[in-house]
C-alpha cells in the first residue's frame, strides 16, 4: 500500500501541474498517470487515490490560520507552507496575493476529479459484491467532498470561476475555459455536497477521513455563505443578484443541517465543555480545557469529541509536518519563530467569569515611564487585571508574567516566563530565577504571545508533530446554527442554549436577556463568541467578508482607520487610513491571477481589479 501511495501521490502531483512543464495551472500529459494495468484494478487502488487526494487537500487548508492575518486580532509575518504562499501580514491590500492558493485549490479538485472519474469507470461497474460497492461510493463521496470544499473556497475568494469535472481536460479547454456563473458553481456544489451526505457513513473510516457530520455540517457552512452574500449583496462580483427570500430559504437549508450534526451523530463538546481549571495566575501547569483540544497528546484526535473533520498530520518521517510550534510561538520553545502575534486588541473581548460581560477597557501603560504601571489597577501591564476573565483567555493567550514551556529542540527545558520587550532578561519571580523568552524584534509589537497551538511536552521537533488542524468543530456548528436561525426568526431558545454551551467552556455565565432580546443583540453575542473559540482558525476575516463589517471595523472609506496599539499605548500599525473604496473592494474579492488570464483570453477580472 505504501508503495502504491507514493506512486500515485508522485504522479498526481505531476498531473496536477505542481512541478509542471504548463504554466501555473495544468500538466497535460496524460502519461503521468499510472496505467490502468497496474493501477485501478481493485477498491485499494482507489483508497491510495483517494489518500493521495487529501494530501493534495490538505495544504489548501491546514495553515488557515493565515487568513487570521487579514482580521483584526492577529498579526502575522510568514507567508504561508510553499509553495502556498500568500500575503497575510495587513488587512488591507491582500487581495493579489493569493495566485499559489488559487493553483492549489485547482490542484486539490484534479486530485478529487482523477478518484471519482476512475473510480465511476473502471471499479464500480465491476464490483462483485455489495460491500464492494459500498466501499467505493464512499470513497467517491469522500472525494466529491473534498472537491465541494475546494470550489467553495475558491469561489469564497474569486466569485465566479472556471469549473473543471476532468482530472485531466485537454489544453484547448484549460486554455479557452471561461469562469462559470456563481449560481451554476452553486449548484454543482451542492450536488457533490447531497452525495456525499447520501452516501457517506456516520463515522469517517479513521481520523481524517470524512463521515456523514462533516458532509452535513460543510453543506451547511456553504448554505449559510450563500444567504450572508444574498442578504448583504456582493456588489464587487459582477452580476451578483441580492435577494432576501434566497437568503432565507438558504439560512433555513443551513439551520436543518447543522441541526442534524448536532443532534444525530452523538458528537460532544471536547470534554463535555467543561471549562476546566484556571490553574494559577503566572502558572501554567494546570491550564483550562480549551488549551487541551488544541495540543495532540490530549486533544483534536477524536471523532466523537469536537473534531467534526480533521486534517491529520502524520508525524515524525511523513512529510507532514504540523509546523505550529515554530509559528506560534518564540526560539526557547522548540526554536520557534514569532509568525503569528496576537493583536493587543483581543485581550479585551474576553469577558469576565462574575458578569458575563465586557469590563472596563484596560489601560495602556509603560512601566519605564510609569513605574506603578504594575499595580495600577486595569493596567494592562497588570497581571491581576487579567483575572477572573473567560478560561480561554488563559488558554490561548500570554501577558507580561504569564509561563509557558520551555523546549530545545525536542525536549522540555522546564518554565519560562514572558515579559513585553524582554528578551534573555534575568528576572526572579515568587524566588524563582528564570531567564524571558521571545524575541526583542517581535515583541515590540502588542504585548501578548500565543499559548493555543503550543504543547507543553516535547519527544518531538517543532515540526515534526501529529497535530490534526480542525477544518470544522462542534462549537463551530454551533454557532453557526445560532447565526442561522436567528436570520429566520431571531433568536431562538434552543440557540440560546447552544451559544451558551460555547460560553460554559470559557466559565462564563449564560447570556443576559439583554443579549438575547432582538436579532441584533444576539447576532453581537454570536460574534463575540466566535471571535474568542475560534480564533487563529482562520473564520474571522471571512466573517468579516460575509457580513460586509469591514468598513464598520476599519472606518469608512476616505476616513482615519484604525490604529492597532500596543499593551504600553504605542500606536503600532494603521490600516485603511484615507483609503478609497478600492481598497476595501479590492478585500472582500480577490484578484483573478493574472499568469491564468495571460495563458487563457477568456478569463474575465474581477471588478475592483480592472
Amino acid at each position: 500500500m505504501k508503495s502504491r501511495y507514493n506512486k500515485l501521490f508522485i504522479s498526481s502531483l505531476l498531473l496536477l501541474g505542481l512541478s509542471a512543464c504548463r504554466k501555473d495551472l495544468l500538466n497535460q500529459n496524460p502519461t503521468t498517470t499510472p496505467s490502468s494495468e497496474t493501477f485501478w484494478v481493485d477498491e485499494n487502488d482507489a483508497l491510495a487515490a483517494l489518500m493521495a487526494n487529501y494530501s493534495i487537500f490538505r495544504p489548501c487548508f491546514d495553515r488557515d490560520y493565515h487568513f487570521d492575518g487579514h482580521g483584526d486580532y492577529l498579526k502575522m509575518y510568514n507567508t504561508g507552507a510553499a509553495p502556498i504562499s500568500m500575503t497575510v501580514n495587513s488587512p488591507m491590500n491582500y487581495g493579489s496575493g493569493a495566485s499559489a492558493m488559487y493553483r492549489a485549490l485547482y490542484g486539490s479538485v484534479f486530485s478529487s476529479n482523477f478518484v471519482i472519474e476512475n473510480t465511476n469507470a473502471r471499479l464500480l461497474p465491476v464490483a462483485k459484491t455489495d460491500a464492494v460497492k459500498q466501499t467505493l461510493e464512499t470513497i467517491v463521496a469522500e472525494a466529491r467532498l473534498l472537491r465541494a470544499i475546494a470550489y467553495f473556497r475558491l469561489i469564497s475568494l474569486w466569485g465566479d470561476v472556471p469549473y473543471f469535472f476532468k482530472s485531466a481536460p485537454a489544453p484547448a479547454e484549460a486554455d479557452t475555459v471561461r469562469r462559470m456563473p456563481i449560481a451554476q458553481l452553486k449548484d454543482s456544489i451542492m450536488a457533490d455536497l447531497n452525495y456525499a451526505v447520501d452516501k457517506l457513513p456516520n463515522k469517517g473510516a479513521a481520523i481524517g477521513r470524512a463521515g456523514k457530520p462533516a458532509a452535513l455540517a460543510f453543506r451547511g457552512k456553504f448554505q449559510l455563505y450563500w444567504g450572508s452574500w444574498k442578504k448583504n449583496g456582493w456588489p464587487e462580483l459582477d452580476g451578483f443578484v441580492q435577494s432576501a427570500a434566497d437568503a432565507k430559504t438558504a439560512y433555513t437549508a443551513a439551520a436543518a443541517d447543522f441541526k442534524r450534526v448536532i443532534n444525530d451523530f452523538g458528537i460532544k463538546m471536547f470534554r463535555n465543555g467543561d471549562p476546566g481549571q484556571w490553574g494559577e495566575l503566572g502558572k501554567a501547569d494546570v491550564l483550562p480545557n480549551y488549551y487541551y483540544m488544541f495540543i495532540p497528546s490530549t486533544g483534536n484526535l477524536s471523532q466523537d469529541e469536537e473534531m467534526v473533520m480533521v486534517l491529520i498530520h502524520g508525524g515524525v518521517g511523513t512529510k507532514q509536518s504540523e509546523e505550529y510550534q515554530r509559528v506560534w510561538t518564540g526560539p526557547l520553545v522548540s526554536l520557534g519563530q514569532n509568525q503569528a502575534i496576537p493583536r493587543y486588541e483581543l485581550a479585551d473581548r474576553y469577558q469576565s467569569t462574575i458578569t458575563g460581560d465586557f469590563l472596563p477597557k484596560m489601560v495602556q501603560l509603560d512601566p519605564v515611564k510609569n513605574p506603578a504601571a504594575r499595580t495600577t489597577a486595569n493596567s494592562a501591564v497588570n497581571p491581576e487585571s487579567y483575572r477572573n476573565r473567560d478560561y480561554r483567555m488563559k488558554a490561548t493567550l500570554l501577558w507580561d508574567y504569564e509561563l509557558i514551556m520551555g523546549m530545545s529542540p525536542t525536549e522540555t527545558t522546564g518554565y519560562i516566563p514572558f515579559i513585553y520587550k524582554t528578551w534573555g532578561a534575568a528576572v526572579t519571580i515568587n524566588g524563582v530565577s528564570y531567564k524571558t523568552s521571545f524575541t526583542d524584534n517581535t515583541t515590540n509589537l502588542s504585548g501578548l504571545q500565543s499559548r493555543k497551538f503550543v504543547r507543553n511536552y516535547g519527544g518531538v521537533a517543532r515540526s515534526d508533530g501529529n497535530y490534526n488542524w480542525p477544518l470544522m468543530r462542534i462549537a463551530d456548528v454551533y454557532l453557526m446554527y445560532a447565526e442561522a436561525t436567528n436570520e429566520i426568526g431571531g433568536p431562538q431558545a434552543d440557540a440560546i442554549d447552544l451559544v451558551n454551551k460555547v460560553r460554559r467552556r470559557g466559565n462564563l455565565p449564560a447570556l443576559a436577556g439583554a443579549k438575547t432580546s432582538s436579532r441584533d443583540a444576539f447576532f453581537d453575542a454570536i460574534e463575540q463568541e466566535r471571535i474568542v473559540e475560534l480564533f487563529g482558525e482562520g473564520q474571522r476575516v471571512f466573517d468579516l467578508r460575509r457580513w460586509r463589517k469591514l468598513e464598520t471595523v476599519f472606518g469608512k472609506p476616505y476616513g482615519d482607520g484604525k490604529w492597532f496599539q500596543d499593551s504600553f499605548g504605542n500606536n503600532w500599525e494603521r490600516f485603511f487610513f484615507n483609503e478609497s473604496e478600492l481598497t476595501y473592494q479590492r478585500c472582500y474579492i480577490y484578484q483573478i491571477p493574472e499568469t491564468e488570464r495571460s495563458r487563457n483570453p477568456n478569463l474575465t477580472q474581477n471588478i475592483p481589479w480592472k
